[in-house]
């Protein structure tokens, strides 16, 4: 797809949304920040659990900040990242820690159902998360994500097959976890504005974002967690499985980005077909379709929960 490589024009960046943090406990006394886009608990609409993508922070998922997007969103930072703690056993970064986590939020929030919303990485959590304790989950929306055997499905457009896909990831992210530590000085200094916003949306990593302020905003918060916990995080994703289709009872929605090199869309759609009761969608973007095509994402999670049956939540 062409697109034309106009330089980014400078210009005064509005401030980004505003959410409320609080302070969650995980079962294993880990402190978590999350945080949610209704701190009075005024809205009336259903409930979103958002599971988001490793390391990001709610600007990631920008259509979901506004308290009049029509639902109450609850989410946190992932152990060790943004204002979360790493946990006192630094190998209790897995899926299922991340669920556990999920859980939390769920109980702090009085929250006994909800539908769940994954992206990235986040997609495994809702999964197993449906997988565990299906009595939380009413429906699941995954976007550009798989549910399980997340490296093996990156590099997608390539076509590789799925054991050299993982090996190629894999080992890329055991040599960035070991240099990590080098580069973390590095990375926390760059700086980040409308030029590596441009840089970034004309890579093939991304495309250009619907607001290129709030996609500056995320790519900062991102930023601040050191490479080599990211990794570490990254790492232990890579051991989680695929989750056992056949098992999960609830409607679900996957929405691909057709050019997205982290999670395939072939991979995406074969997931749905798994499925008794899920639909699939493809639009023409890459990974960060929540920062490129954030309204249309949004309507397609609402128009999903629209034709949920009411539970209480």
């Amino acid at each position: 797809m062409r697109r034309a490589r106009t330089q980014p024009a400078a210009s005064s960046a509005p401030a980004p949304a505003k959410v409320f943090h609080y302070d969650v406990r995980a079962a294993d006394g880990t402190r978590l920040r999350a945080w949610t886009n209704d701190p009075d608990l005024l809205l009336q609409g259903p409930t979103v659990l958002l599971c988001n993508g490793l390391g990001t922070s709610p600007w990631a998922m920008p259509a979901m900040l506004d308290p009049g997007c029509g639902v109450r969103v609850i989410s946190w930072d992932h152990r060790g990242t943004g204002g979360s703690d790493r946990p006192a056993d630094l190998e209790a970064v897995s899926v299922p820690h991340f669920v556990d986590d999920a859980l939390a939020v769920l109980d702090e929030a009085g929250v006994e159902r909800a539908t769940v919303v994954g992206w990235s990485l986040g997609v495994n959590i809702a999964f197993e998360l449906a997988l565990l304790h299906p009595g939380r989950v009413d429906g699941i929306v995954a976007v550009a994500g798989v549910p399980g055997g997340t490296f093996a499905s990156m590099l997608g457009p390539l076509h590789l097959p799925p054991r050299l896909a993982h090996a190629l990831t894999v080992g890329t992210a055991r040599l960035v976890r070991c240099t990590g530590r080098a580069l973390s000085p590095v990375s926390r200094r760059i700086p980040v504005g409308p030029r590596l916003v441009w840089l970034l949306s004309h890579s093939g990593l991304m495309f250009p974002p619907a607001d290129p302020a709030n996609a500056a905003h995320a790519i900062r918060e991102f930023l601040r967690t050191p490479v080599d916990w990211y990794f570490h995080l990254a790492l232990h994703a890579a051991a989680h499985r695929p989750v056992d289709l056949s098992r999960i009872a609830v409607p679900a929605l996957f929405i691909a980005g057709r050019w997205d090199v982290l999670a395939g869309p072939r991979d995406m759609a074969r997931a749905a077909a798994q499925l008794q009761d899920a639909a699939y969608v493809e639009l023409a973007g890459s990974h960060f379709l929540t920062l490129e095509q954030p309204q249309v994402v949004h309507d397609l999670v609402m128009d999903f929960i629209s034709r949920l049956t009411p539970a209480p939540r």
